[in-house]
């Protein structure tokens, strides 16, 4: 249940061309604890709870548990959660033998966008997409749950 993830800023839209499948995803958060956060997530048509625990001091590694839940269990968790809902599209691009999430966001974090990739190491070695910006690895302004906080438009 330990996640292994690298985070990049995206520099180009280049990767919508070559994105085998995109989904919006509406999430909540109902704890944004730093030693632990529960997201409430509506991805598509399908609902998911999560709970993720703190991040390594390298921010690569982080514990992570996740269940799918009924859409309509989800959608009424979503309406007790903190204030700052987290809007975006999700695409996702294989480059190799990885895949990578790029997250297009709305709302309050309009103009951001961040790839992950997920690792089985933190020494695996991976495809870098010539889109794939600065990383961010670790910088807890990107996290999900920061972002519903003190959204992207804040920072300006």
């Amino acid at each position: 249940m330990i996640e292994i993830e690298r985070k990049f800023l995206v520099k180009s839209t280049a990767f919508k061309a070559e994105a085998y499948k995109q989904t919006r995803i509406v999430q909540g958060f109902l704890n944004t604890d730093k030693a632990r956060t529960v997201r409430v997530r509506l991805k598509g048509e399908q609902g998911f709870i999560t709970v993720k625990g703190p991040s390594s001091s390298d921010g690569l590694e982080r514990f992570e548990w996740e269940r799918e839940i009924a859409k309509n269990e989800a959608e009424a968790l979503l309406k007790i959660c903190e204030e700052g809902v987290i809007d975006k599209t999700r695409y996702e691009v294989k480059a190799g033998k990885h895949t990578f999430e790029i997250d297009e966001f709305y709302g309050d974090n309009e103009g951001l966008i961040v790839a992950e990739v997920e690792l089985v190491t933190k020494e695996d070695q991976f495809i870098k997409p010539e889109w794939l910006g600065t990383e961010v690895t670790g910088d807890v302004k990107y996290y999900n749950s920061q972002l519903s906080k003190h959204p992207f438009k804040l920072w300006k």
